[in-house]
């Protein structure tokens, strides 16, 4: 045994959401190999020991939606409609980035969600290959898709495109790297950014190659209206006209599906990522999560990016979800933390296609954890662990954060990643290359 957890309360998230108090977590090689209220025997004398007195471990959470290079453009455009602030302010400024500069953004969100305890994500960029050696460097584990679009007066030769040239590279470098802790996702950014030829020809290439799917899905009310006036259809049931959803998709936001959506996207197997915190900040609206459960569809959580958030603190995400579905049905007892801290995990997991490696604490799964600590005095008395979870902690209570065994994050330290040096690189080159003056600057 390499690791052994000692004296932790362990809330595993398994099929009868188990918490067990003074509890045992030993780990070897990379996987969860003991799980238990006494400590192993002692021919499995482990390598380390972490007392875990005062401690809740747990499954890292999984933020099955962001954009992470974005945290270059946290703060710049905030009280803005997402129209506005996408085409004014968030395009232009992306019109100017690089490998180098999205590497940067990159590393520097990865450090924040290692330090709020989230082990997994689903991004959606451009300059994925950046992205994925920045995810590569940290250890931490991640589906990527590169987001499309094409004008609607864009003329598409596939074969010649270059956003799927570059996601042909990245699929052949990166795809199932490092034991599957990288996957490569296929990935187009919405209906209103993008018209049918390219939803055609990603969907069948995701289907030729196995790649999952990712995309925007009914996040405003103006996309719903204009997709009906120029369709007569829907988003999800344009989209699923031409085959998006025939294989495993993810669908960020799902603000204002109708229930024949939420119908057809349960059977197509479509998992939905609610973005809470995102969705208030831009008024895009209040997702129906209950409604979309009722249909059978599987809701996950995400940040959205750090640019529309304005942070990736997932445990912000689970309360603020909990809230906005009692302010909206009127009923203080629906969508119970119990709930919610399944759709960080469990959901999660099954949305990344994952649902075999991690979102429990199971023996034979990957050892993805976190400690949470709950001798701070916002989270003490505790008469119920998983209620503390998500009504009164928040990212900033986690000391550990372990993928597949291994630390990536400490009491304030990054063992894989130099902070220092991503500072250095956001200072000297990464914002004012993509900041620097110029007449159509707002900032």
């Amino acid at each position: 045994m390499d690791t052994l957890f000692a004296h932790a309360t362990l809330v595993t998230m398994d099929e009868s959401l188990r918490v067990i108090p003074d509890g045992f977590l030993g780990i070897t090689d990379g996987k969860i190999s003991y799980l238990g209220t006494v400590p192993p025997l002692e021919n499995e004398k482990p390598k380390t020991i972490i007392d875990g007195s005062g401690m809740v471990l747990m499954p890292g959470l999984i933020n099955c939606h962001t954009h992470l290079p974005m945290s270059l453009l946290r703060g710049y455009a905030d009280d803005f409609t997402l129209d506005t602030w996408l085409h004014e302010y968030i395009f232009p400024r992306e019109a100017r980035l690089d490998d180098r500069c999205v590497k940067a953004g990159t590393l520097l969100s990865i450090c924040e969600c290692l330090q709020f305890g989230i082990t997994s994500v689903s991004d959606m960029y451009m300059f994925t290959g950046a992205v994925a050696e920045a995810v590569a460097q940290s250890g931490i584990k991640a589906n990527l898709g590169y987001s499309m679009t094409l004008a609607e007066d864009e003329e598409l030769d596939i074969e010649r495109f270059p956003p799927f040239l570059d996601l042909q590279q990245v699929r052949q470098t990166w795809h199932g790297y490092d034991n599957g802790r990288i996957r490569i996702d296929a990935c187009l950014h919405s209906v209103y950014t993008s018209t049918y030829p390219l939803w055609e020809a990603i969907s069948e290439y995701a289907i030729n190659t196995g790649l999952r799917m990712q995309l925007h899905l009914s996040e405003t009310r103006k996309e719903q209206e204009e997709c009906l006036a120029r369709y007569g259809l829907t988003p999800a049931q344009v989209l699923d006209c031409h085959h998006v959803f025939n294989v495993p998709a993810t669908a960020a936001h799902c603000v204002h599906l109708t229930q024949e959506d939420m119908t057809l996207l349960a059977k197509r197997g479509v998992s939905a990522v609610h973005c809470p915190v995102s969705n208030l900040k831009l008024a895009s609206g209040q997702a129906d999560v209950l409604a979309m459960v009722k249909a059978g569809m599987n809701v996950t959580l995400g940040t959205d990016s750090s640019a529309s958030n304005n942070n990736l603190d997932l445990f912000e995400e689970m309360k603020t979800a909990c809230l906005m579905a009692k302010g909206k049905t009127g009923d203080p007892t629906v969508l119970a933390a119990p709930a919610v801290l399944l759709m960080a995990t469990v959901c999660g997991a099954r949305a990344q296609g994952r649902e075999q490696e991690c979102g429990m604490l199971k023996v034979g799964m990957d050892a993805d954890i976190i400690m949470v600590d709950f001798s701070l005095p916002h989270l003490m008395p505790c008469h119920n662990v998983l209620s503390n979870l998500v009504y009164s902690a928040s990212g900033r209570d986690v000391r550990m954060t372990m993928v597949r065994g291994k630390i990536l994050y400490m009491d304030g330290k990054f063992p894989t990643i130099d902070v220092n040096e991503i500072v250095k690189e956001l200072a000297q080159y990464a914002i004012p290359n993509v900041f620097s003056s110029d007449p159509s600057h707002k900032g």
